[in-house]
Parts: structure tokens; C-alpha cells; sequence
């Protein structure tokens, strides 16, 4: 009786930790996989962090984003149908290995405020991060230490299309966010997000204190500087950055500011206040975004010019950046000076465009999405991409999910007709062999 209840209590135990796992694995290689550029831009954080960033390219981070984020969808989905339990098991438990003792560390010296892990879906401390590895360390341990207690949810013969369908998936994901913008936009600029709402701090809400740092070069070496302490014409202007020096509350948009090249005036509250419609060409680092499609651009912006809508550009590059970019594309917009990672957050595209009416989001498109002269056959007002359309996300999540599960039906149903195909014919084979080997007078 005893052993009996063990032996439940055990396999219990092994499976519940197995699921928690497949869950939580599942959940983190899907918001990579949903938002690969967002993960990058972290990874690029933890290479500047730790001084390494220039051993390793903008494609180097994207590559070792989608590649992380294949290993963690897959492990999940291995964990959760008990897929090779041997293999899976044990890297799972070697992966949390070494996490765990990593963000041990970023918990102790906090070279970055948060470790990305889930993206912008659950933001976690790094004290939070530690504190969940530790527990899913455990759980691996289980795993590895009873892995024959976990059951099977598919047979052997099924586990190559569970993989082949889910190794797809993940990468179809991946390279769609990359073409287009994230399915899920956790981040305060999603469409239908009211920027002047999110600016809002609660009355009697203690201010956190921010200070701009600016990363300047100078022979090869790169240093931050404070507005105090800015160098001299000797270092060369990279980019900045905005940190907080006392912690208060901190609304969900915080550092949204929108000064104009040409003559430094502040013109935030005029396009946040702007009853009209507004288009705003976001790109963070011009010097590296696509010009191909500046005709787009332009075609765009001769629209706004006959409909009286505003338009901006909003980079992080210097004027001589800008400049460049409007002799090599021909265009005439103004330009606003913005923070680079607001930028990065308002649009996952360089460059991107998004469209606001008083200040609220009514649609974002990534380069390759820009409205051409065959969407813009009238006003917006009588425009579909203009009437902030927000698709529910449940209904997102049922198509996510459908997308995995109908692939992995079909794949299988054909296995199964496959299978019972080869049946059929070796039970006719072997019929046939029965009937030559009937004795010649019998017949």
C-alpha cells in the first residue's frame, strides 16, 4: 500500500514539475519568436554590459534570438508530449544550469534592469528572474531524476511530426514578426494605446529622477558621458540613453519627447494634441535603415500634403545622418530628435511607421507594410487602415494556437493513412505469397 501511494505521489510529482516546465519554455520561446527584434536589442543591452559588444553584429544577436528561441519553444513542446524524455531532460536541466547561476549574478550586480526573458509580455527584476529559475531548477532535477515516470502523449512513430511541425512554427513566427511587426504588441504603443494616458502619473505619486547619458566614441574605445560632463569635438556621438538615478513611479510612457532638428523647438504636446492625423516615420538608427522604400515615403508624404496631415520623421542619427538620408531619398519632411529606445519600442522596424489621432495609435506598419497609392485613394476618414481596428487577443491566441495544432492534424492524419496504406499492402503481399505456396493438385 505503501508504495502503491509513493509510487502515485512520485509520478505525480514528475509530471506536475514536467508540465511547469513545458509551460514556462513554451510561453518564453513564443514572446522571442513573437517579438525577435525585441530580444535582440536585449542581448545587444547585455553586450554593452558586459563590454562585448563589439564582438558581435546586429545578426549575429538576431540569429542567437530565433536559434533561442527554436530551443525553448521545442524543449516545451518535447516536455509536454514526452518526446526523446532521455535528451530533453537533461538539457533542460543542463540550460537552467547554467541560467540559474547567470542571473544570480545579474542580481547581484544589475548590469541591466531586467533580463528580457518574457519579453515586454511579463516584465520580472532580475531578483524575480533568479528567484523563478531556482524553482525551475528544481523541477528539471525531478525531471532528469524520474524521467521514466513521464507518460507519452503521442506514440514513438508520431514524435518526428511533433518536431518537424513545431521546428517550423517557430521559425515561420519568427521570420513573419521580423517582416511584418509582432502578433502581440505588449508594449504601451500598441494600437488603440493612448500615448497622453500613458504619460499620466497619479496624483502625489512620488517622480523618479532620469538622467541622459550619451555613448560617445573615441579611438575605438566607447564611453557614457552625463549632459555635465559632455567631452569634447574628439569623441563622436553614438547614441544615448536614459537611465534612472532615484526610483519612483514610473508611467508605462515615459521618455516620449519630440524635438525638431530644424529649429530645437519642442512640438510633443502639438502632435499629441493634434485633432487631425498624424504619420510618424520612426526610424532609430537611419544610418542603417532600408531606403528602398523611400518612393513609398514620399509618395506618402505628398498624400499628407494634399489632405493637411502631419508628417514626421523621428530618429535617434545625428542631423548629418538626417541630412544624407534626405539627399539619398529625395525627401522633404522635417525631422524630430527622439530617444533611441523609445524609438526601438514604438516600432519594431527601421524604419517603421505608425499613425496617431489625438495622440491615440489607430495603426503601425513595419517597412515592407507601408501604405502605397493603392490604399490611399482617399481621406483616412474613409480608409479602412485609419479606424484603429485592435484585433481581441483572445482571438489572436486561438489563431496561434490553431496555426500549431491544424499543421500537426493534417501531418498526422496522413502519417496514419500512410501507415495503413503500407498495412494494406503487405497484408495483400503476404496473401499473395500464401496463395503460391497452395499445393499445385489443391488448386
Amino acid at each position: 500500500m505503501e508504495s502503491k501511494t509513493k509510487n502515485i505521489i512520485l509520478t505525480t510529482l514528475t509530471n506536475v514539475s514536467r508540465f511547469v516546465l513545458a509551460a514556462v519554455f513554451v510561453f518564453s520561446g513564443f514572446v522571442k519568436a513573437n517579438d525577435p527584434l525585441g530580444f535582440q536589442y536585449k542581448l545587444g543591452d547585455y553586450a554593452i554590459a558586459f563590454g562585448v559588444a563589439d564582438w558581435f553584429s546586429d545578426a549575429m544577436l538576431l540569429f542567437a534570438t530565433i536559434a533561442l528561441a527554436a530551443l525553448e519553444f521545442t524543449l516545451g513542446v518535447y516536455l509536454f508530449f514526452g518526446i526523446n524524455r532521455r535528451l530533453t531532460s537533461w538539457v533542460v536541466t543542463l540550460l537552467m544550469g547554467v541560467m540559474t547561476p547567470l542571473t544570480l549574478y545579474l542580481a547581484l550586480e544589475n548590469p541591466v534592469s531586467d533580463c528580457g526573458c518574457f519579453g515586454d509580455a511579463i516584465v520580472l527584476t532580475n531578483w524575480q528572474t533568479f528567484g523563478k529559475n531556482v524553482v525551475l531548477s528544481i523541477a528539471a532535477v525531478v525531471v532528469l531524476c524520474m524521467r521514466n515516470r513521464m507518460f507519452r502523449v503521442v506514440t514513438r512513430r508520431s514524435e518526428w511530426l511533433v518536431s518537424v511541425n513545431t521546428l517550423l512554427y517557430v521559425i515561420i513566427l519568427s521570420y513573419y514578426s521580423l517582416l511584418h511587426l509582432p502578433v502581440f504588441d505588449f508594449r504601451p504603443y500598441h494600437i488603440g494605446a493612448s500615448i497622453p494616458e500613458g504619460m499620466e502619473v497619479p496624483e502625489g505619486a512620488q517622480m523618479p529622477v532620469y538622467e541622459t547619458l550619451f555613448i560617445m566614441e573615441k579611438d575605438g574605445e566607447r564611453k557614457e558621458f552625463a549632459l555635465v560632463d559632455y567631452p569634447d569635438s574628439t569623441w563622436t556621438y553614438v547614441d544615448r540613453k536614459t537611465v534612472v538615478k532615484t526610483k519612483g513611479y514610473e508611467p508605462p510612457i515615459h521618455d516620449f519627447a519630440l524635438l525638431r532638428m530644424a529649429d530645437g523647438e519642442d512640438v510633443t504636446e502639438q502632435v499629441l494634441a493634434d485633432e487631425g492625423y498624424t504619420f510618424l516615420l520612426v526610424a532609430h538608427q537611419l544610418e542603417k535603415a532600408d531606403d528602398s522604400y523611400s518612393d513609398l515615403l514620399n509618395e506618402l508624404y505628398d498624400y499628407c500634403q494634399k489632405y493637411g496631415y502631419a508628417f514626421y520623421g523621428l530618429t535617434a542619427s545625428t542631423e548629418e545622418v538626417v541630412e544624407h538620408w534626405l539627399d539619398r531619398t529625395g525627401g522633404e519632411y522635417s525631422f524630430c530628435n527622439v530617444d533611441g529606445i523609445t524609438l526601438k519600442t514604438m516600432v519594431r522596424s527601421n524604419p517603421g511607421l505608425m499613425l496617431l489621432k489625438h495622440g491615440v495609435v489607430l495603426n503601425k506598419w513595419a517597412d515592407g507594410d507601408i501604405p502605397d497609392e493603392y490604399q490611399l485613394t482617399s481621406t483616412l476618414e474613409q480608409l479602412p487602415l485609419a479606424q484603429g481596428h485592435v484585433q481581441g487577443k483572445g482571438l489572436k491566441v486561438a489563431t496561434c494556437i490553431l496555426w500549431f495544432v491544424i499543421p500537426l492534424m493534417l501531418i498526422s492524419l496522413l502519417d496514419r493513412l500512410y501507415f495503413f496504406h503500407k498495412r494494406k499492402q503487405q497484408g495483400q503481399l503476404i496473401k499473395t505469397e500464401d496463395e503460391d505456396n497452395i499445393n499445385p493438385l489443391i488448386k
